[in-house]
């Protein structure tokens, strides 16, 4: 009797410990914006045709995601839109290299799950979550009704800049023989201690409060709204479709892909319809 006494009380504590996590639930709305810096061969593209295309580029990376997270968990999605229409005689094709479609991170396990749609396969990607080694700074600002601190790392990525492509005369995609150009860069964060929670937007976390805004250079991506303990709160479902894999076996497979269709591109050329233009985005 005793023993089922003690089971009841553990199980009790457990459900405990589970509910009080819950009851700290918030969601963040994030925008984010990507600085355009791309050289166009005025030979291959027309003054207009560029300016276009320079326009519908930035619509594509201006985009909305949702976060919802309480203590341990969140949850991180796009909110659905319509895509920017294409110039007219121009093909673009957008490769997004660590994007996610659906981004549940566990911070107490120290684990995610990533569900991500690439080359119409559906991949269920399951790791740990990167242990981020941020350097906390004093230097502080407000976004909306929170102080922020400001926080920074660096990180070592592909350069990619070689990745944008002009199939047509030229060739200007990296030599495939040649090692990949590596650069560092530095990511600065602004966090707020009045939510907190170690969550924030895309693959970043690890910070004592909630992450507001990311600069890694290239993109920003900034909370626009915060609702805490929203009335109709929606559960944090971990998801679970898909062809489950490490972070490192999805990589060798877009890779592969990526290889795949850069050789497609060049074989091509030039299509029948025009200039088609890949742009791939590391991250």
């Amino acid at each position: 009797m005793k023993v089922i006494i003690k089971l009841i009380i553990v199980t009790a504590l457990l459900f405990s410990a589970k509910a009080k996590a819950q009851e700290f639930q918030g969601q963040a709305t994030y925008k984010s914006k990507r600085k355009i810096d791309i050289k166009l061969d005025s030979t291959q593209v027309s003054s207009g045709m560029a300016d276009q295309m320079m326009e519908m580029l930035k619509k594509q990376f201006e985009r909305t995601y949702i976060l919802s997270f309480n203590k341990e968990e969140s949850l991180y999605k796009e909110e659905e839109s319509l895509g920017a229409p294409q110039p007219q005689g121009m093909q673009i094709v957008m490769v997004e290299t660590g994007g996610a479609d659906i981004l549940y991170k566990n911070i107490k396990e120290k684990r995610f799950t990533n569900q991500n749609e690439s080359f119409s396969k559906l991949f269920l990607i399951k790791d740990k979550l990167e242990d981020i080694k941020w350097t906390l700074g004093s230097e502080t600002k407000n976004i909306g009704d929170y102080t922020c601190f400001k926080a920074t790392m660096t990180r070592e990525i592909e350069d990619v800049e070689s990745g944008i492509s002009f199939n047509g005369d030229k060739d200007l995609s990296r030599d495939e023989n040649a090692p990949p150009k590596m650069k560092e860069i530095t990511i600065t964060a602004w966090y707020t201690p009045q939510i907190p929670v170690s969550a924030g937007p895309g693959n970043y976390h690890g910070l004592p409060g909630l992450i507001l805004e990311v600069n890694d250079g290239t993109e920003t991506v900034i909370c626009s709204k915060i609702v805490l303990n929203p009335k109709n709160a929606s559960e944090i479902v971990e998801p679970k479709k898909g062809d489950e894999m490490t972070q490192e076996a999805y990589d060798k497979i877009m890779e592969k892909k990526m290889k795949e269709m850069e050789e497609r591109f060049r074989s091509n050329r030039r299509g029948r319809d025009g200039e088609n233009i890949e742009i791939r985005i590391g991250g």
